[in-house]
């Protein structure tokens, strides 16, 4: 990412995937990392705001997580449908997740 105001979509490879990002603001600004969670691209957090935030001299940096947007699809796993869902918790034996919390965390520290 390099001094201009605002730049668009770019791709940085971090922990073993690639995350899809963009930032306002100048480079050498104090960075401002923008999270969107519940599966929503980073595009809900809106441009205007993004920019409101660069002018008071932050350098915003807003990103899809893994599996969101055009970040890295996640595809050695199938999607759970609701029967699997009903029978872990009629049983008692959890579907273990594809990845943790931990590894999205990674992804934000790679990111930055």
């Amino acid at each position: 990412m390099n001094d201009s105001i605002s730049q668009r979509e770019q791709f940085v490879e971090t922990n073993g995937i690639e995350l899809c990002c963009e930032s306002f603001g100048a480079a050498d600004a104090e960075p401002l990392v923008l999270i969107m969670g519940l599966a929503a691209q980073m595009t809900h957090w809106d441009d205007e705001f993004c920019q409101q935030l660069a002018d008071r001299g932050f350098r915003v940096i807003r990103f899809d997580n893994r599996d969101v947007g055009r970040s890295t699809k996640m595809t050695a796993h199938q999607p759970v449908g609701v029967q699997a869902v009903i029978q872990a918790e009629l049983t008692g034996r959890p579907i273990p997740p594809p990845y943790l919390l931990r590894d999205m965390a990674e992804d934000t520290i790679g990111l930055m």
